[in-house]
């Protein structure tokens, strides 16, 4: 409610009466609401009145509101309106989080006790408070609810409701000044942004566009707003978070890793605007894991982007008022839910609620980052332009696992089988998984970005001229914001033990290494690590026996490893038919040495007898390269790029420039200075994957119709066959994933134009590009074989 100055009330109080709105939902709590007036207010011998006012804990289906509202707000004295609650005040009872769930579900909420509880609780003082909500004089209620348009919405938004939900409202922020913010959720969200004339006007505008009444567009507009909107329940919220805990530990330790200074920081960043939680999407626990961390240190619950297909029995009902809300996988010709979904969002900026969804859109089937999804992310930015916040703080997050439960699942929809329907019983299958133990969890906060910053301050009238995602300015600013959050959650995700692994052996191809040859192959990747200070989930420690010995039993454990032999004979290597799952964990890491496996490359191909610009040939192999992969991984600016390639290289040799003048000699030189090589175990998988793909077009009639998804099942095919071919060296080459990426960048490139002059030369020279870098990634094998020989230094 808004605030009557506390001058006003001291000026007024002696000639004004007031009128006490009780919301209570029980006999027991009116008993208390009318004792605590007899005793702080009575005394005072100001006139006053005692008006109930339907309860918000337990609203009835049909709220009825008493008469007596409605000639207290037309009354000529203008009465001071004062709401009060009652705040059961759960004590602290001992045991963990699994007997904590248990009183939950035995005993129900603690803050909104049964009647029993409550006679029990109202003995003492100590278990409960009465908190009043701030006061508003009936006037000032009055020409709050005209200017929000309340007078021209009829009976349905009428003072008397405007003026209960505002109670409700200013009792809502006095009880979170006792519970604390982790009980920040919106009240009335439907009622208010129905309520709007903004929204109101909006529907009416988009009626008329398709020749509708108004009325029937109005009430679809109400029907997706419900379908979407979250409805948060502090009872769910702890109840959710109890059954997390019991979920994930199933199959992971005890405690999320992660720096509470970084929630901290973003706790206090949610004090002043909104802040937008943007992680990466490994597992199905992604979201599950960061609500539990939020929870145990005081966040309220993020509202959460869910795609409807997660909304089934018991799952939707429950998350949804835990936070998550619901949306359609398509919408792009559903005007009405577009402007719902835009005013949904508009309404939590506003209201500085923090939001998060996935950048990636779904969950990564390679391991690493998808490229990122545009939609709610341009919708926050438009928000934001139209004046919405002062400023929006996108805060980045990697989610990061030992092991994931869903990898199987992942490796056989690369080999073309079918995404499981997310129901019931895919959600039991999920938690029977979970069995199994797969290590730690891992979460990771980036660097924060300020929209203020980035964008400059809101600005109205520009953003009407960019509204919506179809102005190339537009998309661009919004495009550029995505890929800087991909960007520094790269740049965070931890390296753990199990992906380094998963690196060495993928290096070493089918050979079989015992515990003593797998330390080798680490050493120079370890000290590679520590050299560029990259992140880890802890100290690697891969330099001792025992450290790869544990990571391998894991391994082992979950069937990517298979271990020949027993006791200090035993050997190691990538299970049968495990080879993608293995990359899956390789791959989370991977960005981290791309620019080195690139730098490599370029400098084999400057070193080559015939070539004589060699600085000019090297650049140029390089930006070929990164254009070859850009749909692959996450590149820096053209400049910042060719900046980060000098550093790499300079890492390993700072005299690199003048060697591209000495002549190949002094090139090989500087390539053999490398410490770890890196191209045939980083982007060899990913150039025989691409190379399967542009054979098969190479061989497809250029004036047929393309058919995609028949094209990927005989690019399976082909690469089955080439890997008994040995013309691809692994498993992990033959992957769906891969050859739909390899397509994009074909179609990106012209390929896939039927009719096109010279279709099949160019495919012929796509696939031998491909041919020359895989050429130069053999190479680096053998200088790595040459190394692990003694052969070079």
């Amino acid at each position: 409610m808004a605030v009557a100055t506390q001058q006003q009330e001291r000026e007024e109080v002696g000639a004004r009466r007031v009128v006490f709105l009780l919301d209570a939902c029980s006999a027991i709590e009116q008993r208390i609401l009318r004792q605590w007036i007899l005793e702080h207010h009575v005394p005072t011998g100001i006139p006053y009145e005692m008006i109930p006012i339907p309860p918000t804990r337990r609203r009835p289906r049909r709220p009825r509101l008493d008469s007596r509202l409605d000639a207290c707000l037309a009354a000529y004295d203008d009465p001071l309106l004062t709401p009060l609650r009652v705040v059961w005040l759960p004590q602290e009872a001992p045991g963990g989080p699994r007997r904590r769930l248990l009183r939950l579900l035995l005993l129900g909420d603690p803050r909104d006790p049964g009647r029993m509880r409550q006679a029990l609780g109202a003995r003492r003082s100590a278990h409960y408070q009465v908190v009043a909500g701030e006061a508003a004089l009936a006037s000032e209620l009055r020409e709050r609810w005209r200017r929000a348009g309340g007078a021209d919405l009829g009976e349905t938004t009428g003072l008397a409701d405007f003026v209960t939900r505002q109670a409700a409202l200013a009792l809502e922020r006095a009880e979170r000044r006792v519970r604390g913010l982790r009980y920040k959720v919106p009240r009335f969200v439907r009622e208010d942004i129905v309520s709007r004339p903004a929204f109101r006007g909006g529907i009416a505008r988009l009626a008329a566009d398709a020749g509708r009444p108004i009325q029937p567009a109005l009430a679809e507009a109400e029907r997706y707003l419900k379908e979407i909107a979250a409805t948060h329940s502090p009872y769910v919220i702890d109840l959710t978070a109890q059954l997390i805990h019991l979920l994930y530990t199933r199959a992971y330790g005890e405690a999320l890793h992660y720096d509470r200074g970084d929630l901290e920081r973003a706790y206090a960043l949610a004090q002043r605007y909104p802040v937008v939680f943007l992680p990466s999407h490994k597992s199905n626990l992604d979201h599950l894991v960061l609500q539990y961390a939020l929870h145990e240190n005081g966040h309220p619950p993020n509202h959460t982007a869910g795609g409807i297909n997660m909304n089934f029995f018991p799952v939707g009902p429950l998350v949804r008022r835990s936070g998550v809300f619901f949306i359609r996988r398509t919408f792009k010709d559903n005007p009405i839910y577009k402007f719902v979904l835009r005013s949904y969002i508009d309404y939590l900026i506003e209201k500085r609620f923090s939001l998060e969804w996935y950048i990636e859109g779904g969950r990564s089937r390679s391991g690493k980052l998808l490229p990122p999804r545009f939609g709610l992310l341009a919708n926050v930015v438009d928000a934001y332009r139209r004046g919405k916040s002062e400023d929006v703080i996108l805060i980045p997050v990697a989610i990061a696992y030992d092991q994931i439960q869903d990898v199987g699942s992942y490796t056989a929809e690369q080999h073309g089988g079918k995404k499981e329907r997310e129901s019931f019983g895919w959600f039991v299958g999920v938690v029977r998984g979970l069995r199994n133990r797969f290590g730690d969890i891992y979460i990771r906060f980036g660097r924060p970005i300020s929209l203020a910053q980035t964008l400059g301050p809101p600005d109205p009238l520009a953003a009407e001229r960019l509204s919506g995602d179809d102005t190339e300015e537009q998309h661009l600013t919004v495009q550029k914001l995505a890929f800087e959050v991909a960007v520094r959650i790269n740049r965070v995700t931890p390296i753990t033990p199990t992906s380094l692994v998963a690196l060495a052996l993928l290096g070493r191809g089918d050979r079989a290494l015992s515990v003593p040859e797998i330390q080798v192959a680490l050493q120079n990747l370890v000290q590679y690590i520590r050299r560029r200070a990259l992140p880890t989930t802890v100290d690697l420690g891969l330099d001792s026996p025992e450290s790869v010995q544990r990571t391998l039993d894991a391994l082992v454990e979950n069937g990517v490893v298979t271990s020949y032999a027993e006791g200090p004979e035993a050997v190691y290597a990538i299970g049968p038919d495990q080879h993608l799952t293995a990359a899956y964990y390789r791959n989370t890491i991977v960005h981290f040495f791309v620019t080195s496996a690139i730098a490599e490359i370029a400098l084999l191909r400057a070193g080559e007898d015939h070539v004589e610009q060699r600085r000019a040939t090297f650049w140029e192999e390089a930006m070929r390269l990164r254009d070859l992969l850009k749909f692959e991984f996450f590149f820096a600016e053209k400049e910042r790029f060719r900046e980060e390639l000098a550093a790499e290289i300079a890492l390993h040799d700072d005299k690199w420039e003048s060697a591209l003048a000495r002549g190949p000699a002094a090139i090989q030189a500087v390539v053999r200075s490398f410490r770890p090589f890196n191209a045939h175990r980083v982007l060899r998988p990913f150039l025989h994957a691409y190379l399967v793909v542009a054979d098969a077009l190479v061989r497809e009639n250029p004036d047929a119709p393309f058919d995609q998804n028949a094209f990927l099942n005989r690019c399976l095919a082909r690469g089955k066959q080439y890997l008994l071919q040995r013309r691809i060296q692994s498993g992990e080459s033959v992957s769906k994933v891969l050859f739909e990426t390899a397509l994009r960048l074909a179609g990106n490139r012209g390929l896939l134009e039927r009719g096109t002059p010279d279709l099949i030369e160019r495919r012929r020279a796509f696939a031998e590009e491909i041919r020359a870098a895989i050429r130069r990634a053999d190479a680096i094998e053998l200088l790595a074989h040459s190394r692990v020989a003694g052969l070079i230094p």
